[in-house]
């Protein structure tokens, strides 16, 4: 694992644009970086493609056993929610995707720092921005890309078990997130589905069932909008009620919560792929880094030297061993695997200035010398 310095593409904006990736720069700093890119073995993308996969059999068991025993209190998980999280895991509700990130420097195992199993973000810059840059750059030796995500997307959509219309969805205001639901809206075309878009705020309840503005039924939706968030909102309350599939389902609530990563802990202590973690400080042995259980972007974790300012202050914590990130030239680079319908598919690499990742980070390509 190398973090090589490159010229940019003089056209990389324009080339970025023409492919619709609308936030390539963000407030007029870049987030898509050409300056740098990671090179790996083709040794290296097959242990982490394992760990990826070895990680997600462990968090699916984990997830059964958190709703057998009903540890929705110590997930953080309401228990007006908990009854919907469990007709959703025991109907064996599909999964389309999920992101990994993983702390690696490309010696001895991966490990995870957190599963982000119900809003990833960063998915069409991983599976389509990245190979455009490797397909039409000139580097000797035809390397390859750890990156299936496109096609397995497409090939996922049919096997969800969905009707032939299936609503897509995000909050206003923000331009990544309604990005990364146009690209997924673009794969369930190309996989043949029907696939509106309306924001969160359009949706709407008859009395009987969710309808869009058309008063056309959502029978199905994928949401772009995180299940805590979605249970406090108006409509939430009669989601329960609703006939309406929902994607991520709503099982994903377990997983996505940082005090899985105790559970996955107390059930598999010393796994090479895991780190320790604990509901309460200072067990971990040696140094820790908090993070709030339903926080995003890295606001409110702290760590030894960090502290975060951010909205989730008031949440209940995760205590973890701190592994702090690898630097790379003064770059620290968190790896963001991708799982697609359960299976490994690709790796997005975000760099921060800092050893915790926070929503000014970058994304930087990746390649792999076969």
């Amino acid at each position: 694992m190398q973090r090589l310095s490159q010229d940019p593409r003089p056209d990389r904006l324009e080339r970025a644009r023409r492919m619709g990736f609308a936030f390539a720069e963000i407030e007029g700093e870049p987030y898509w970086d050409e300056t740098a890119y990671y090179r790996f073995t083709a040794e290296e993308v097959d242990t982490l493609e394992q760990a990826t996969a070895e990680l997600e059999a462990r968090t699916r068991e984990a997830t059964a056993y958190a709703i057998r025993n009903d540890l929705n209190g110590p997930l953080g998980i309401p228990d007006g929610a908990w009854a919907l999280v469990k007709r959703s895991w025991e109907r064996q509700e599909p999964s389309l995707y999920g992101r990994m990130d993983l702390r690696w420097d490309g010696t001895g195992p991966p490990k995870l720092l957190e599963y982000n199993a119900d809003t990833p973000t960063a998915l069409f810059e991983a599976a389509v921005i990245q190979w455009e840059w490797l397909e039409s750059s000139a580097f000797p030796g035809e390397p390859d890309q750890f990156n299936s995500i496109h096609e397995k997307l497409i090939a996922a959509w049919p096997r969800l078990g969905l009707p032939d219309r299936v609503h897509f969805a995000c909050a206003r205001d923000s331009e990544e997130d309604k990005g990364t639901v146009d690209y997924l809206r673009d794969t369930a075309f190309q996989a043949g589905l029907d696939a509106p878009f309306l924001y969160m705020d359009e949706i709407g309840w008859n009395g009987s069932g969710f309808r869009d503005l058309e008063e056309l039924p959502i029978d199905a939706i994928f949401k772009l909008y995180p299940w805590d968030w979605m249970l406090r909102e108006e409509f939430g309350r009669w989601i329960p009620t609703a006939a309406t599939r929902w994607i991520e389902p709503a099982w994903r609530l377990v997983p996505s919560s940082k005090a899985f990563l105790s559970l996955l802990w107390h059930l598999f202590p010393d796994h090479p792929n895991l780190l320790p973690a604990f509901l309460e400080p200072g067990r971990t042995g040696g140094p820790e880094i908090s993070k709030p259980l339903w926080g995003r972007e890295g606001a409110n974790v702290s760590a030894p030297g960090f502290e975060v300012e951010g909205p989730y202050g008031d949440q209940p914590r995760v205590w973890q061993a701190y592994a702090e990130l690898p630097a790379f030239a003064g770059r620290y680079p968190v790896l963001g695997s991708w799982v697609i319908a359960g299976e490994p598919a690709g790796l997005g690499i975000r760099e921060d200035a800092t050893p915790i990742t926070r929503d000014t980070s970058r994304f930087v390509p990746h390649l792999f010398t076969p």
